[in-house]
């Protein structure tokens, strides 16, 4: 019997067990991880289990269903346990089996029953690793997403909280959850994510990066249109500011939207911490923010065609340390980068215990080997230094993958066209930032266009206020 025939044509259960048993035996050949328990109930009435080992908790199975039903004949219906669904498809009764449910079928009835016998063996809310802070919650999301969404339910305690379920991937069928919050998120939004979700079809969802790519308006965009976090508390605080979240079952990484490049920029412990503490760190990581992209263009372009910009005791510092590199200013700094970012990406493949150590010794030793060689200068060594301290400075990893990849070619504008390149590539940069949107928000909002009442949240760190009624 033809496998894709049977979950194509979506085919009712007969009632005869023989029949059903052997179409689901055949849209599970090869399975060996799929059970056919057939018995007897107490009633002495034909019955068929069909369950997943691993998925499905198989000693609770014993317990609260074979047991009674062998011993004291109570009917399915009557198991004590929530949530029984009844299938009548050979569709449904498979899409069951590989979510861990149970389901059981009895001769004579036209109506499987499904138990929620799910195996629970999820990783601890442990605290992400890579959004840790030194005050604020110490939970963040795992690869279960019933538990991610109980985290969230743990803290916006109220029924204005809305989770959209379905299911997404023609081979995966992994489930996602579209959460919101209802009377703050504007519905026209809520309506915009929906159709795109709906609209996307996917063959495979392993990661949420796959439904980011599906969903963003511009997808060939460096700057990331969407914020991949692991944290809950950072998840709800967006939720109450009228933005939408998407939870996918495997990944702890949940997506927000829509987003501007000045959240890209800001810490959820911008708002444990002192106010004017915040402010301070918020203005240095924007400062930090430019330097990270333009700092090493702005070197070759100075160094290269405007000596006369550098103080004259810099400027001589500057070339009795590059009087004996043959390489001009805009190899030396290609040479340093392209080390660095492999220093950098080899430090995270590494197991942690000697990642860290690599990439601390293997910079030292590379650029004191480089200095000694007279392969790059001491200068080149400390722009490349302060430029990768900018980008760890970045709280969120996809924002600081769009400044390392304009460096590159703005470091070739600058060795070509000197200050004139950097100023033609900040411009390009701010005419692509002023034409991108995330989810119909401009990216370069509230500054561009002016919106007066959240620049606040910009420049300063408001004050959480109650809200009167």
């Amino acid at each position: 019997m033809d496998t894709s025939l049977i979950t194509q044509q979506n085919l009712p259960l007969t009632g005869h067990l023989a029949v059903d048993q052997e179409m689901l035996s055949s849209v599970f050949a090869g399975c060996s991880d799929v059970v056919f328990h057939t018995f007897q109930t107490a009633c002495h009435t034909s019955a068929l289990c069909v369950y997943c080992v691993g998925l499905c908790d198989t000693e609770r199975l014993e317990r609260q269903v074979l047991t009674p039903l062998q011993e004291m004949g109570i009917e399915a219906a009557q198991a004590p346990l929530a949530s029984v669904k009844s299938v009548e498809t050979t569709t449904q009764a498979v899409q069951a089996i590989l979510e861990g449910e149970a389901l059981l079928l009895l001769e004579g009835s036209m109506i499987g029953t499904t138990y929620p016998l799910y195996k629970a063996e999820n990783r601890s809310t442990e605290e992400p690793l890579a959004e840790s802070t030194v005050r604020g919650a110490r939970d963040g999301f795992t690869e279960s997403l019933t538990m991610n969404m109980s985290l969230l339910r743990k803290r916006l305690k109220t029924p204005a909280l809305k989770i959209h379920t379905r299911n997404m991937g023609d081979r995966t069928n992994t489930s996602i959850s579209l959460v919101y919050m209802e009377g703050v998120i504007d519905p026209k939004l809520v309506k915009e994510v929906q159709t795109r979700l709906a609209d996307l079809k996917l063959r495979d969802v392993l990661e949420s990066q796959y439904i980011e790519e599906g969903i963003v308006d511009q997808r060939y965009s460096p700057f990331p249109q969407m914020i991949a976090t692991e944290r809950p508390d950072v998840v709800a605080s967006n939720l109450l500011e009228g933005r939408f979240a998407i939870l996918v079952d495997g990944t702890p990484f949940t997506l927000i939207a829509p987003v501007t490049i000045f959240s890209m920029l800001q810490s959820p412990e911008d708002y444990y911490q002192n106010v004017f503490m915040s402010v301070f760190v918020r203005w240095l990581r924007y400062i930090f923010f430019v330097l990270s992209m333009l700092l090493p263009s702005a070197y070759v372009a100075i160094t290269t065609f405007h000596q006369e910009m550098i103080p004259t005791v810099l400027l001589l510092s500057i070339a009795r340390a590059r009087e004996e590199i043959p390489f001009p200013a805009l190899v030396e700094a290609l040479i340093m980068e392209i080390a660095f970012e492999a220093l950098r990406e080899a430090g995270v493949r590494l197991p942690k215990q000697v990642g860290s150590a690599v990439s601390i010794v293997g910079a030292l030793i590379i650029g004191q080997a480089a200095t000694s060689a007279g392969i790059v200068s001491a200068p080149m060594i400390i722009i490349v230094a302060i430029t990768g301290i900018a980008s760890f400075m970045i709280p969120r990893y996809a924002a600081s993958i769009a400044t390392r990849l304009l460096r590159f070619p703005m470091m070739f504008l600058a060795g070509t066209l000197g200050l004139t390149g950097v100023m033609l590539g900040v411009i390009l940069v701010v005419i692509h930032l002023s034409s991108l949107r995330s989810f119909g928000t401009p990216y370069l909002s509230p500054v561009a266009p002016t919106m007066s009442k959240e620049l606040k949240d910009v420049w300063w760190r408001p004050a959480p206020r109650n809200k009167p009624d």
